[in-house]
């Protein structure tokens, strides 16, 4: 069932108001952008406006019966493919039912919609059966693709696309949405969340849902025991394992980044606060090259991650705490 859908995001109002202004609607739409910018939501409260029988320039009217059954999950014009299981693929069977969705008539006798999420996410032969919906476009019905990684997306797939760009608000908006969000989250933790997130609201909230915070903490101290000696890679490695994989990942992907700016002047002290001491320590340390090759194998197995590869979590992160802890033996 699709979320509620009422508007689009404040940071995303000029594109909504653009969108719902066009005398005609594309058969397709591929949304795409930054993770945790909201492009979920957009396609939602598109889906929601483009099935209102009474639509009103901010959004569905949310009280027609077009709208209450869709609030009910019981639009029999909306589909919603999506993989069967958080960060699997979407297989070719989920596009045959869209291709069935979208060759019967209307139930309700307006349009159809289908939101496809993640778009990246389809494999090889579901995205080769979409590509045929593409081509033959059925009247009244819109096809609302959402992908965080539209490079993935096969070329022909997004050139049937009419492309809308959804990108993340300014840091200002961004702590007063998180804000109003998250009234009872002082402002250190809203602020340490969205530069987990990366500057996104949504996955902000997300990380919070998840207890975040409590985890980096966890991972900052036992960082700073590794590089003391305090701590082997190996035992730090099993303390580590209620954290998620890909925070660690984003976490010493952002750390790498910025000892390489520190490294070489580009900024005077570290933005990650709970993080500046140990960066500050290190930058003057290590030599551009072994940052450069650490750089390298982390964003390898980071690729490796998002394809799915069958990782083994303990040697893994046993290599990763290793290979940091002799940067600052290396010049």
């Amino acid at each position: 069932m699709l979320e509620q859908a009422k508007t689009s995001l404040p940071w995303h109002s000029a594109q909504w108001s653009a969108l719902v202004s066009q005398p005609h609607f594309a058969h397709a739409y591929l949304f795409c952008g930054p993770s945790g910018a909201g492009k979920r939501a957009f396609a939602s409260a598109f889906a929601a406006w483009l099935m209102c029988d009474r639509p009103a320039a901010e959004g569905a009217c949310q009280q027609c019966r077009s709208c209450l059954l869709r609030q009910a999950g019981s639009h029999p014009d909306l589909l919603l493919i999506e993989p069967e299981e958080a960060g699997k693929a979407i297989r070719v069977d989920a596009i045959r039912q869209l291709v069935d969705f979208i060759s019967q008539t209307a139930q309700q006798g307006g349009r159809k919609v289908v939101v496809l999420h993640p778009a990246e996410a389809m494999n090889q032969n579901a995205a080769n059966a979409l590509l045929k919906s593409l081509e033959e476009p059925t009247a009244e019905t819109y096809l609302l693709l959402v992908s965080d990684q539209p490079s993935r997306l096969l070329p022909t797939i997004r050139s049937r696309c009419r492309v809308q760009p959804l990108g993340l608000p300014a840091e200002q908006p961004a702590q007063d949405w998180l804000q109003a969000e998250l009234p009872d989250v002082d402002e250190r933790q809203r602020r340490l969340l969205l530069q987990m997130a990366a500057g996104a609201p949504l996955k902000a909230l997300l990380l919070k849902e998840q207890d975040a915070i409590a985890q980096r903490e966890k991972v900052v101290e036992g960082v700073k025991a590794l590089l003391k000696g305090q701590v082997s890679a190996p035992k730090l490695a099993e303390q580590w394992n209620s954290v998620a994989l890909d925070l660690l990942l984003d976490w010493f992907a952002a750390w790498t980044l910025e000892l390489l700016k520190l490294n070489q002047g580009a900024q005077e002290i570290a933005n990650s606060a709970d993080m500046d001491k140990v960066l500050g320590y290190l930058a003057p340390r290590v030599s551009v090259s072994a940052l450069l090759d650490w750089q390298d194998w982390l964003l390898q197995h980071r690729r490796q991650f998002d394809n799915k590869a069958n990782l083994n979590r303990q040697l893994f992160l046993e290599k990763l705490l290793a290979r940091w802890k002799v940067l600052a033996e290396r010049r």
